[in-house]
């Protein structure tokens, strides 16, 4: 359901690899899977309620890999003439604007397995804090374009001023 603080017309919005859910399912896996091992040893030795501790890690894993794909597919951008649009969230939602003219620096990320995946972030920087924003799971080549392309309207916006 929309409301109409995050429906804006006329904007395109595009969307990120679905190779970051891969990732993402991945690190989850390995933060909540490992723990579940490591408690389900006593459960399986000692037996009983013992078995609550695994139980929940297991519940955990199973609603994140249920949850993961709708936030991955929650997250957009929109390169509008003046600014770039973020948005992100299921549940708790949140668009977040940056002026072009407002950006200091555009940064690309990427760590082992995103770079397996193919995938990488691109972080913007302004002169405020709360407003640096991040664009995660984007194809190499896409990220190296949008780099370009902000570092390029920032730099075209600075130079009025």
């Amino acid at each position: 359901m929309e409301s109409a603080a995050f429906d804006i017309p006329g904007v395109t919005w595009s969307s990120v690899s679905d190779k970051l859910i891969g990732v993402r399912r991945l690190t989850t896996g390995i933060w909540l899977g490992l723990p579940l091992v490591i408690a389900a040893v006593p459960a399986v030795i000692f037996g009983g309620a013992v078995w609550i501790a695994p139980a929940v890690f297991a519940a955990f894993l199973v609603w994140a890999f249920w949850l993961i794909p709708r936030q991955v597919r929650a997250i957009g951008y929109a390169e509008l003439e003046e600014d770039l649009l973020i948005r992100k969230g299921v549940m708790f939602r949140s668009i977040v604007v940056v002026p072009y003219g407002r950006m200091q620096f555009v940064d690309v990320q990427a760590g082992p397995l995103t770079r397996r995946a193919g995938i990488a972030q691109v972080q913007l920087h302004t002169a405020s804090p709360g407003t640096d924003a991040a664009i995660p799971g984007l194809p190499e080549a896409e990220a190296a374009r949008l780099r370009d392309r902000l570092s390029e309207a920032g730099e075209a916006r600075l130079a009025g001023l």
